[in-house]
């Protein structure tokens, strides 16, 4: 069996197959942009991420890609559409996802071990559903990639990418701890800690009991198009 029909047997077996059956109908909508679900951002990129482009959501560790990215894919799942996440770390919280409004059962969650054959699977695994096609958000998460693993990938990597989802209605999305690449009309969503704390919220009477409560992110849209834009969502 070619690893083009075991992954469209993975999809009917999570009952996802009617995405291997509306290409036609997927490529006749007229969508251009994909709403976040962040109204700031969406408001910012002129209605939310580009279709058929290759885009990316890079910041530091606790700078808020995780939670932008889940709101991306809830945002997606709630317009009927499949998603699906390559996870090369192991490091997606379905419980969390959930609580942010991602219906579960439109997501295809393809899992690794966190170790440097998971990332040259994953990428495998990205190369493969963007190919199958017709889901409406597909992302890598490769923020806790280590770095030999990630100066091992082809430099053509992310071409390649951008050239299979070009003139799709689909969005791939890239999620790292700093820059990487997108396409031509795709869109750097850049997350920064503030250097104080007065961005995050607690709860509690003590130390020992306080909660986080909120986190206030501030992020920068960089496109190939236009300046920097700050947005604080």
């Amino acid at each position: 069996m070619s690893a083009l029909a075991q992954l469209e047997s993975l999809l009917r077996d999570r009952k996802l197959d009617v995405t291997l059956t509306t290409s036609a109908l997927w490529k006749q909508r007229g969508d251009e942009r994909a709403a976040m679900g962040v109204p700031a951002l969406d408001a910012a990129l002129g209605g939310g991420l580009p279709r058929g482009q290759l885009s990316e959501i890079v910041g530091a560790r606790s700078a808020g890609r995780t939670t932008v990215l889940c709101h991306a894919l809830a945002a997606s799942a709630a317009r009927g559409e499949a998603v699906a996440l390559v996870d090369p770390s192991d490091r997606f919280d379905p419980g969390s996802a959930a609580a942010l409004g991602l219906d579960v059962r439109r997501l295809l969650w393809v899992r690794g071990t966190g170790d440097a054959a998971s990332a040259t699977a994953a990428l495998k695994a990205m190369s493969l559903i963007l190919q199958a096609g017709n889901f409406g958000l597909i992302a890598i998460d490769l923020a806790d990639v280590p770095a030999p693993a990630m100066r091992a990938f082809p430099f053509t990597t992310w071409l390649r990418m951008a050239r299979v989802i070009e003139g799709t209605q689909s969005v791939a999305l890239l999620v790292g701890a700093a820059h990487l690449a997108r396409s031509a009309g795709g869109v750097t969503v850049l997350l920064e800690r503030p250097a104080d704390r007065a961005h995050v919220a607690w709860t509690g009477t003590s130390h020992r009991a306080r909660l986080l409560s909120a986190i206030t992110l501030h992020s920068r849209l960089i496109t190939a198009r236009s300046t920097n834009r700050n947005v604080e969502p």
